[in-house]
């Protein structure tokens, strides 16, 4: 199913949903701000608002229980209420903190994160989601959305004992819930979340991720996939914008920093396990792959950690 092949990609590029924080706003206000993150994500929680950013032509209107995703956005306008005179101008909150402007009787209330993955899944994760999605709840592809954002609005607002752990929880699955609404999605672009979602690729798929050490050719992966060489390297391309050689190699890429974040592997079981005939070849396409050798990138991600 495509569902566990979603959740085995999640683990290997560690993605993380990180709820930066929330407000509740009575009146007319807006809120301006550049964003330094890759991936930003805002959920209405109560009310109604207007997201504008660079490439939208016309601002976004959100309803309560809605998510919009910003990927590579630099520029972000929220705007809220109504009435007449200035906007109260807002500074987006600090992290972790819930901030309440007006008179108590809160008309507007969002919340706002981030969305953060380990150097492998960065790419992966970019262009897989467009600039700009609004995914919106109820829908049939997103039917959790509202229930989520309620209760990590609950859990920041009241911030009662294991607030901080609960918003965590509630974070990774509002994050889940929005990938599997860009799974369902119909008009996904190009790249490994649309292949996850691809009946016809999925045999082919499965087999390099359970054996990618095995030197899969063009055929086998063809053959499992009830298509002829041709249809299915041009299928394939198609739907994950690289061909199916060049998808095994950033998969076995991908198997490699896992365990080399992991344990004590050493280099050469590791180029063996994953199918290269030396050490010295592992190591080569590893550091075109990730831009360090793999003992660099152990001992990096081992202080980092």
């Amino acid at each position: 199913m495509e569902s566990d092949r979603l959740s085995e990609v999640l683990e290997f590029i560690s993605v993380r949903s990180m709820i930066s924080g929330g407000m509740a706003v009575n009146g007319r206000w807006e809120s301006r701000s550049r964003i330094d993150e890759d991936l930003k994500f805002f959920a209405l929680v109560q009310g109604s608002m207007r997201l504008s950013t660079d490439g939208l032509k016309t601002p976004l209107l959100l309803e309560a229980g809605d998510v919009v995703v910003l990927n590579g956005r630099t520029e972000l306008l929220l705007e809220g209420g109504s009435g007449d005179g200035p906007p109260v101008r807002l500074e987006p909150p600090a992290s972790g903190s819930f901030v309440r402007s007006g008179d108590g009787s809160a008309r507007d209330i969002i919340i706002g994160g981030r969305v953060t993955v380990n150097a492998a899944g960065r790419e992966l994760l970019l262009q897989a989601l467009p600039p700009v999605a609004h995914i919106r709840s109820g829908t049939v592809s997103a039917p959790l959305l509202h229930i989520l954002i309620q209760q990590l609005f609950e859990e920041l607002s009241g911030q009662r004992m294991g607030w901080e752990f609960a918003v965590r929880q509630y974070g990774q699955l509002l994050l889940l819930d929005v990938l599997r609404a860009f799974v369902a999605d119909a008009d996904l672009p190009q790249g490994w979340l649309k292949l996850l979602a691809d009946e016809r690729l999925r045999p082919a798929l499965a087999m390099i991720h359970a054996s990618p050490s095995r030197p899969w050719s063009l055929q086998d992966l063809a053959r499992a996939s009830a298509m002829s060489r041709t249809a299915f390297a041009e299928h394939f391309r198609e739907v994950a914008g690289t061909p199916p050689r060049t998808y095994l190699n950033n998969w076995r890429m991908l198997v490699a920093q896992r365990e080399l974040r992991g344990g004590d592997t050493r280099i050469r079981a590791l180029a063996l396990k994953l199918g290269y005939s030396s050490e010295s070849a592992f190591s080569t396409a590893f550091k075109r792959s990730v831009g360090e050798s793999p003992l660099q990138y152990r001992s990096r991600v081992r202080v980092s950690e």
